[in-house]
Parts: C-alpha cells; sequence; structure tokens
C-alpha cells in the first residue's frame, strides 16, 4: 500500500477543519426563465446553516453584485463567501442571513437597460420578486442590502439610487462609477463601446450632482458605504463620489485600506462588509 506524505495530510487538514468546526451554510445553484430578457438566467444563493433546521424563520437579505466580465458564480468560485460567511456567522460576528447573487450577463455585462437587453427592469420587476417568494426572506426596506465590486460596485450604488424604498443598506467595493479608459474595455469593440457608454449613462458622480433637494431626501433613509483601495485605479472616483454626497448632505461612511482592484482586496472588503450590514438588517 503506498504511504500517503505527512505533509499531505497536514495539508488536507489544515483546509478540512475550519469547515467541520464550525457551522457551515449551504451554496445553491438556481435558475429563472426571464421574459424580459428572453432566456434562463442562472444565479447562486447562500442560505444559513439554520436554514433548513427553521422553516418558518425568515431572513434578512444581501444582494451581492459581480464585476465587469464576471458572473454569478464569481463570489462563491473566487470571492470565498461561503467560507467567510460560515466563520463570521458561526462566530457571532455576523447575523444568520441570505445572500443572492445574479448574473448580470458575461456578454454584455451590464446593469442597467437599453436595447434589449434590460436588466435592471429584469432585477426588480422578475428577479427581486421571484427570489423572494422562493426564500424564506423577509421582504421589506429594513431587511435588505446591496453590495457589489467594480462594475457590480457601481450597479450597487445606482440601484440604491434609483429604489431607496427598497434597500436599507448600500455598500459599494471598488465602484468602477463612470467611464475610465482601461485595457478591457477597448472601445474599438461594439460590445465594449455599449458597456462603456451605458457605465457613463449611469455615472455616479454625475448623478448625485444633478439632484434637487426633494431628490436627495430619500437617499438619506439608506446607509451608504464606500470601500476602495488605494492603490486602486477606481480611487479618485471613489473620493469624487464621496465629495458629491457630502456636498448634497446624504451621510455616508468612506472606508479607505491599502490595496489594488483584487480579489484580495474584495474578499477583506466582503470580510468587513458582512458584519457591517448585519448590524443594520
Amino acid at each position: 500500500m503506498k504511504k500517503i506524505p505527512a505533509l499531505l495530510i497536514l495539508n488536507v487538514l489544515y483546509f478540512l477543519l475550519p469547515l467541520t468546526s464550525a457551522a457551515r451554510g449551504k451554496y445553491v445553484v438556481d435558475s429563472m426563465e426571464s421574459a424580459i430578457l428572453g432566456e434562463m438566467r442562472h444565479f447562486a444563493v447562500y442560505l444559513p446553516e439554520s436554514y433548513d433546521n427553521d422553516t418558518v424563520r425568515e431572513y434578512p437579505v444581501l444582494y451581492l453584485l459581480h464585476g465587469g466580465g464576471g458572473s454569478w458564480g464569481d463570489w462563491g468560485r473566487v470571492g470565498n463567501m461561503v467560507r467567510i460567511a460560515d466563520q463570521l456567522m458561526a462566530a457571532g460576528e455576523s447575523r444568520q442571513m441570505i445572500i443572492v447573487m445574479p448574473d448580470a450577463g458575461t456578454t454584455l455585462m451590464t446593469y442597467f437597460n437599453g436595447g434589449s437587453w434590460n436588466f435592471e427592469d429584469h432585477f426588480f420587476n422578475e428577479f427581486m420578486p421571484v427570489v423572494e417568494n422562493r426564500y424564506r426572506i423577509r421582504a421589506e426596506k429594513g431587511s435588505r442590502a446591496i453590495a457589489g465590486l467594480s462594475m457590480g460596485g457601481q450597479g450597487s450604488v445606482m440601484y440604491g439610487c434609483h429604489r431607496p424604498d427598497l434597500f436599507s443598506v448600500v455598500y459599494a467595493m471598488s465602484a468602477y462609477l463612470y467611464r475610465m479608459e482601461i485595457a478591457m474595455f477597448r472601445e474599438d469593440n461594439p460590445v465594449n463601446r455599449d458597456i462603456q457608454q451605458r457605465v457613463e449613462d449611469h455615472n455616479a458622480v454625475k448623478y448625485i450632482e444633478g439632484l434637487s433637494l426633494d431628490e436627495v431626501s430619500p437617499l438619506r433613509s439608506v446607509t451608504w458605504v464606500i470601500d476602495c483601495g488605494d492603490d486602486d485605479f477606481t480611487y479618485a472616483a471613489n473620493v469624487e463620489f464621496s465629495l458629491a454626497m457630502k456636498e448634497k448632505g446624504i451621510p455616508l461612511q468612506v472606508r479607505i485600506f491599502d490595496g489594488a482592484h483584487s480579489w484580495e482586496y474584495w474578499q477583506a472588503a466582503f470580510r468587513r462588509a458582512l458584519p457591517y450590514i448585519s448590524a443594520i438588517l
């Protein structure tokens, strides 16, 4: 019988112990047919460890958005969100909640409406009602939060701006808040031109600067958080957005840490975000 090296056994135990010693949630891959988008849409849902044991309890929800060129699977596959959520909830640092990860598309990746891809209409008119009916989500403003990274950060900010009646917390990580000249969106590609134009059409800084006093008032009912690395190419845009919010008298928290536009940063940001959001929901 071939012997297994002791070092390999230790490495396996190192990764298994944190998972077996703490309560574990469930990562569910789900789907729905979208009449608005004209196709089947997949998404992921994290259910806390108590979900299957308590069949009556309703839970607060965090909608967690992926970044440009990404998909519904990113937070689970690369973002390590299941392990982080399990650890925080088992330690009592976060309350038990449901986390929903939608898919804004992988070719025309945008959270906004335009042409035949009206994702924002899909999100509010189809996706949220289906998810909140299918899972035991407490469907009220005080129990909902939205967060996201990069383009998902812009999506979370603008969804909070468009529907402040639905969310109590917006937590934007390294938010890509307006069009920038970056390699992944070369504009000689017509798809990239469309994506970038929709980003600019929803320029978050200009949006806030253009609000009237009456339009500002509902945004004060939302808790806003900006979380960005000091070496991130979106840093200046996030600072500009924060200053625009301050100028309009909309309270927000600004969290700047060492880091760049990377999954290492977003994993750390998610670890910060979950307890903070949990304390409000």
